[in-house]
């Protein structure tokens, strides 16, 4: 199991009451469903929440979060309700100000990993197999990735792949991205299948599960405006714009991802002409400035004057501008390929504003500390005989900056994807 908190949130001054600040405290949890749900039993709606970042799934996570239009006293009565969802709430004060996307410095993680074995083929000794790979990690960091929990894997549609569409302004096919059932035979995927089937809205919220708060909002506003291009526009504004913008910034994600392997693949670890580079000191988040961005020259390349480390790849939006080498042409033939080449990446019509940003493409933890435990699990393999079997644990803590995926750091440590 992992386990991490938000650090680095700056204290809020204490006021009366416009805004209520507290700790989430949730476990093997979808952020959106956690909202939603606290939204449900508070009578608020999930755009009075803000945070300053979204956390897995699969852990047990700790945040910063601030709700509107709520007392203290109203959010301490749903403690015992919020339970039964594998959620806490703490730290409950009224504050005076919302939270904001950006304003996290980083995320500290707790990590187990249990029953750790060589690769095939590995004859080295584990634990110093194991010492030597989080060493590496901490001295050459790890390539930057977004983390596959960005993208919905393992789900038959990612949430790329609807940011596409709501870029291409293609809401009805958005919609129906979002409610494309899994092959599972349960409630909420057999209510999205009738949907598609039927395009019934109506009937589908008689099937949709209660719990199900997106898709319930989603459906009643098609129920009410109809499944036309006008209808599905609508509809999206039943989710917060932080809902709106994860999408867009999916796809934008997605092809940083693309393009980062593109450019390692191409280049390697030199530094070379038409590459960008940062140079800012102690850059540990991606919102830096175009004017910190600068072109590498023919000379500065002979000069070997910048390190691997200070170079950058383009998030997708507006305001970036293109590495000048074969990652920029490798960006455009991209963007037209999915159809983008002429993209401003706005939309209008929801308020869908995306200014990119730039991302280190290498990255290393800090405050890094393990500890190798061995387990002992006795096996009764016959009447009488007993073997003693020991099984290695790593027990491993660090902090990453902010919009960077422990999940990417720990694969680069064991060599092995998740």
């Amino acid at each position: 199991m992992a386990h991490w908190r938000a650090e680095g949130c700056s204290q809020l001054p204490i006021q009366l009451a416009s805004h209520v600040a507290f700790t989430l405290r949730k476990e093997n949890l979808e952020m959106f469903e956690a909202v939603g749900f606290l939204a449900m039993k508070l009578g608020v709606i999930p755009s009075d929440f803000s945070y300053a970042g979204l956390k897995d799934k699969k852990a047990v996570t700790y945040q910063a979060m601030v709700v509107r239009k709520v007392t203290p006293e109203r959010l301490k009565n749903i403690e015992k309700e919020i339970e039964k969802k594998r959620m806490n709430v703490f730290n409950i004060r009224s504050i005076d100000d919302s939270l904001r996307l950006g304003q996290l410095k980083g995320n500290h993680f707790d990590i187990v990993i249990r029953n750790l074995k060589n690769q095939i083929n590995d004859s080295a000794n584990l634990k110093d197999r194991i010492l030597e790979a989080i060493e590496n990690v901490k001295n050459k960091g790890f390539v930057n990735y977004y983390g596959p929990q960005r993208f919905g894997m393992g789900r038959k549609v990612h949430t790329d792949q609807i940011g596409l569409a709501l870029l291409k302004s293609e809401m009805v096919e958005a919609v129906k991205l979002f409610l494309t059932p899994e092959d599972l035979d349960d409630p909420v995927n057999r209510a999205k299948k009738y949907f598609l089937q039927t395009e019934d809205a109506k009937g589908t919220l008689s099937l949709m599960p209660e719990f199900k708060v997106r898709e319930r909002a989603l459906l009643e506003s098609l129920h009410r405006f109809g499944m036309t291009e006008e209808g599905c526009i609508q509809a999206w504004f039943s989710f917060p714009h932080s809902m709106r913008i994860f999408y867009v910034h999916a796809y934008s994600s997605k092809i940083w991802n693309e393009a980062v392997s593109y450019r390692l693949g191409t280049y390697g670890s030199r530094v070379v002409e038409g590459d960008l580079v940062c140079l800012g000191e102690d850059v540990d988040d991606e919102h830096f400035p175009n004017n910190k961005v600068h072109l590498v020259t023919e000379e500065e390349e002979s000069a070997n004057t910048y390190a691997i480390h200070q170079v950058v790849l383009p998030v997708l939006g507006y305001n970036i501008q293109y590495p000048k080498n074969k990652v920029g042409q490798w960006y455009q033939e991209i963007l037209s390929r999915d159809g983008l080449q002429t993209c401003r990446f706005k939309v209008p019509t929801l308020k869908l504003n995306v200014p990119g940003c730039y991302r280190q493409i290498l990255k290393c933890p800090h405050n890094v500390s393990y500890q190798l435990k061995e387990e002992h699990d006795t096996d009764v393999k016959m009447e009488g005989s007993h073997i003693d079997e020991a099984t290695l644990s790593l027990l491993i803590s660090f902090d990453l900056d902010a919009s960077c995926y422990a999940t990417v750091c720990l694969r680069e440590i064991m060599k092995h994807d998740f």
